[in-house]
């Protein structure tokens, strides 16, 4: 029956069924791609989503760690009256935002003989700190969870999240930190200090995750119940285990079992509320145990996918009627344009985007086309001339923080061996920012002839702030070191000049050492800082002490304690920054101070160059392939006697 039919009716049919055949052929491949690729793509988001969520909340949960940690060292080797004792803890309380109160509680009779409770308990009301007394027969906080489960433990842990009825008043969270005292060589509990956060940041942070309309995030407790949610109701009412029981969902009891156990995986699920299919990636906060999950309904995933291909199909049939009258009116007219469009294409490749495209007057597609493609041209000039603008700005950007670089890394010592005359000891140090510039720094210098001056130290946060604050503290410890002065004396100089005016709230912990070059005596103050390791000929491995001292440029008057260590010959010190312990791989598993120790076993009778070096290499390789999330530095000194080195 086609034989009968005009050349214009076949090339119609033949060109009309295959024209048909490749759009639905589009419309299903662009379907499946696009879906697996969204699928990808939000699976990427989503995890980069979660894992910036944890670390803002790791950011503020891990220094809110080490206060108390610090207070609780400080009572551990200090004297003190109750004075001393409230004003440290007020000091916690105002100079840290984001604790909401904190508490020193003593074991029965352990402060007062005469007294079963005594637990001061300072916490934030409105603009003003509030001191109160908790301890009663209405609030007996020996049995609550906060006091029993560290004492229990006998190590500082986060507390299931509750309400704090008769002290804080409100939902929070506790660090708890128990302290001891040694009386005739026996470690005895005194108590537990804590610092308290309020649960309302947290639900905020929490609530500014948002994916697509209705996305969310939620966070789970180390038992599975909900600390916050979009749905106030839930929150500290629900379990994600009595929820999977109303919903009747043995999957989601699944997943809640793979949270409680610190996993990380994107998995399917129904809604916690609605039960909309959706998908859920969810991973731990390595501090507290608990768990953040990001979810988000499959339906308003594939939206945009049914969409894309609703509208892929309009274009599809708009130009397949298109591609039917062409064929049919200007099949032989439609050359010419074209080549003169390709012509101009050309020209514009080379670099003429001046170029005037006129369009045909045949108009039509061709004619779109034309128009289309002169307008991209103009738009293309102006695009380009902006990026040449943007890319400058970009360099001198970059040339300023090299800059900023250079002269941060000037100001450190960076000549070695710096002393090549002295026999009696080599040192050698590194550093590397974990950004353009950092917190970190070392120094050393003699005093006298006899002493050398060594320190190492970390400033709370990173990039530019940091490093000027760091640059403070480097200088006012070369100008407060004189001779005379113990190390724990130019300590509390620094830490009052630091104090003063320090409204941001940056602190810094400081290690700093005299070193006897003849008799390779030591004497050093530690002001919350990571304690070093000596290294023995024979590869034994100690601390040299514990970081006994509170961080530096937090409280005002704060006694710093100096102690004493006498290295022999062959002896080595290595100081490092806790960005070597901290050293992340790419499933975030920490690089520890146990493998630290193993690596320096393996290392006796080493020069300090290839010690630091090796520690360097040995984090580095460890890091491979994940992001640099902290400074590192490491000093290393080796003592050879007084006669030298052999």
């Amino acid at each position: 029956m086609l034989k009968n039919k005009g050349i214009a009716f076949k090339l119609i049919l033949l060109i009309g069924v295959c024209g048909a055949l490749i759009l639905l052929a589009i419309l299903g491949v662009n379907y499946s791609f696009t879906s697996k690729i969204v699928h990808n793509n939000l699976k990427d988001n989503a995890k980069n989503l979660a894992l910036s969520t944890v670390h803002q909340i790791e950011a503020v949960l891990n220094p809110i760690e080490k206060v108390p940690e610090s207070l609780a060292q400080f009572l551990q080797r200090s004297d003190y009256d109750e004075q001393t004792l409230l004003e440290n803890l007020k000091a916690v309380v105002v100079n840290n935002p984001e604790i909401y109160g904190a508490a020193i509680a003593f074991e029965p009779y352990a402060f007062r003989n005469d007294s079963l409770y005594y637990s001061p308990y300072y916490c934030k009301e409105g603009d003003t700190v509030r001191l109160t007394y908790i301890g009663g027969e209405n609030y007996q906080y020996f049995y609550w969870d906060w006091y029993q489960i560290p004492k229990s433990l006998n190590k500082p842990i986060w507390t299931e999240p509750y309400f704090d009825e008769g002290a804080g008043e409100i939902i929070m969270s506790t660090y708890s930190v128990p302290f001891y005292k040694s009386t005739d060589g026996e470690k005895k509990l005194m108590g537990i200090v804590t610092s308290d956060i309020s649960m309302s940041w947290l639900q905020a942070i929490v609530d500014s995750i948002k994916i697509y309309e209705t996305g969310y995030g939620f966070l789970i407790s180390r038992n599975g119940t909900v600390i916050t949610h979009r749905n106030s109701s839930l929150i500290m009412n629900e379990t994600i285990f009595s929820l999977a029981e109303t919903l009747r969902d043995s999957t989601l009891r699944e997943i809640g079992r793979g949270m409680i156990r610190g996993e990380s995986d994107y998995v399917p699920i129904s809604s916690l509320t609605d039960g909309r299919q959706s998908w859920m990636y969810y991973v731990p906060l390595p501090s507290s145990g608990w768990s953040l999950g990001v979810l988000f309904p499959e339906d308003e995933l594939m939206s945009d996918i049914a969409l894309l291909s609703k509208i892929l199909l309009a274009v599809g049939i708009i130009g397949f009627v298109l591609l039917i009258i062409t064929v049919i009116l200007i099949a032989t007219g439609i050359t010419r344009p074209l080549r003169l469009l390709v012509s101009a294409t050309e020209e514009v490749a080379a670099g003429n985007f001046d170029l005037v495209i006129t369009a045909p007057k045949t108009g039509g597609e061709v004619g779109k086309l034309t128009e289309s493609f002169s307008s991209m041209t103009v738009s293309l000039k102006d695009y380009i001339e902006q990026l040449t603008e943007t890319t400058a700005a970009k360099e001198r950007i970059e040339s300023e923080l090299q800059i900023a670089h250079d002269i941060q890394m000037s100001i450190i010592p960076r000549m070695f061996p710096p002393f090549p005359e002295m026999e009696e000891f080599d040192i050698f140090a590194d550093i590397k920012p974990a950004k353009e510039v950092g917190g970190d720094y070392y120094d050393f210098f003699f005093i006298d002839d006899d002493h050398l001056c060594f320190t190492i130290g970390d400033v709370s946060g990173k990039g530019v702030p940091a490093s000027l604050f760091m640059a403070v503290t480097r200088t006012l410890i070369r100008a407060k070191t004189i001779r005379g002065l113990s190390p724990a004396q130019v300590m509390c100089r620094v830490n009052e000049d630091l104090c003063l005016n320090n409204e941001s709230g940056m602190f810094v912990t400081i290690f700093l050492g005299f070193f006897n070059i003849r008799t390779g005596e030591i004497q050093y103050c530690n002001g919350g800082h990571d304690a070093p390791y000596i290294v023995h000929p024979n590869g034994k491995v100690e601390p040299m002490g514990e970081p006994d001292g509170l961080l530096v440029g937090v409280i005002e008057n704060f006694d710093y304690i100096t102690n004493k260590f006498k290295l022999e010959a062959d002896d080595a010190l290595i100081l490092f920054t806790d960005g070597v312990p901290e050293a992340m791989d790419v499933n975030d598993n920490l690089f520890s101070k146990e493998k630290l120790v193993a690596l320096l076993e393996r290392m006796n009778d080493t020069d300090p160059e290839k010690m630091t070096k090796t520690v360097f290499h040995a984090v580095q390789e460890y890091e491979k392939g994940a992001v640099q999330s902290d400074d590192v530095t490491i000093l290393s000194l080796k003592y050879y006697g007084d006669g030298g080195k052999v």
